[in-house]
């Protein structure tokens, strides 16, 4: 009653990241208000799943193992979460904002008339105070997103309804295992109690899976580039310097909208999460929703000629001057001495 649950999405048997990192930070979360985290899993073939979620601090896993719950279709995990909520009565409930995630936290949300905060950057719990009722509630969700176009830093509560509800994107969050041998309690159960047999009513017939061409989220060294590169061809540059480095491109969601480069390039709020050991950022100004997406980045090297980006407040390193100027060196510099 009143724990913490993170629904776990699965494929191909694996666990998926974004469903670890949640873990993760669930712990984290779940220490601070003194409950337990929960974890679901539905899908088929599920024998040692457990094995994949328990060593991250889960101490109860619900497991709902049958054939026609995998591949995901909406209407039977939709039923298996809200009737699982309605029994067990979560204080919060996390997913990834993911194609899943997306779909399937609205259909809960909104059966259970909770409320949803979508993309969200952070979590913490916090109290909030109702100054107009002389009312403070403590233990609440701080859901943390850009809003307003990525102008502000919105934290959103909900203080009346439960559960609380969040989506967080891949990559957000840490991904650490708490303890290898973690005991925690799995409970398999019947999914014919939870799920009606007209909500499979849509069968997959068959999937065409395209994964992304690029490793970003994988990569240790990122060169990133925005608008301030100032042309596709002077973009090449960074695929020079990536080329000497070892490292993955990457770009803003304005070098991206100029046809700088390509959109699965993209790093921020609408792109990809990424927390290389290097980041280099040329010509990006350091809108909130980039940094959203690599502010968790081990070292950032900025090269701007604006000594007032807003990038540079959060840069390890600045480096003033045009990426004509600074890249041809830093590419020189690279090869001189990996030699």
């Amino acid at each position: 009653m009143n724990n913490l649950f993170v629904y776990c999405e699965i494929e191909d048997g694996i666990i998926a990241d974004v469903s670890l990192e949640l873990l993760t930070k669930g712990r984290t979360l779940a220490d601070k208000l003194g409950c337990r985290l929960e974890a679901v899993v539905a899908g088929n073939k599920l024998d040692g799943v457990e094995k994949q979620v328990l060593p991250y601090g889960v101490d109860k896993l619900h497991v709902f193992d049958d054939a026609r719950l995998y591949p995901y279709t909406s209407l039977p995990h939709a039923s298996i979460l809200i009737n699982l909520f309605k029994e067990e009565k979560p204080q919060i409930c996390l997913m990834g904002a993911t194609v899943i995630g997306r779909d399937l936290g609205p259909r809960v949300s909104s059966a259970l008339k909770s409320g949803l905060t979508a993309d969200c950057t952070s979590l913490e719990i916090g109290s909030y105070e109702d100054k107009k009722n002389g009312v403070t509630v403590d233990n609440l969700l701080y859901q943390i997103r850009p809003a307003f176009g990525g102008n502000i830093v919105a934290t959103i509560i909900n203080p009346e309804n439960r559960p609380q509800m969040a989506t967080v994107r891949e990559g957000v969050m840490k991904k650490e295992i708490l303890e290898e041998g973690y005991k925690g309690e799995v409970v398999g159960h019947e999914v014919g109690k939870y799920v009606a047999d007209t909500d499979y009513v849509i069968k997959v017939v068959s999937r065409n899976i395209r994964k992304a061409k690029h490793n970003l989220k994988g990569a240790p060294i990122i060169v990133s580039g925005g608008y301030g590169v100032g042309s596709r061809e002077n973009f090449n540059l960074l695929f020079d310097l990536a080329k000497v480095i070892n490292a993955e491109v990457g770009g803003s969601r304005a070098a991206v909208d100029a046809g700088f480069c390509d959109h699965d390039r993209q790093i921020g709020q609408t792109g990809v999460t990424v927390r290389p050991k290097l980041y280099i950022a040329c010509g990006i100004s350091g809108q909130i929703q980039h940094i959203a997406g690599m502010q968790e980045s081990s070292i950032i090297i900025s090269v701007n000629s604006d000594p007032a980006a807003p990038i540079n407040s959060i840069a390890d390193y600045v480096i003033t001057g045009t990426v004509e100027e600074v890249v041809p060196k830093m590419i020189k510099y690279y090869k001189k001495n990996s030699k």
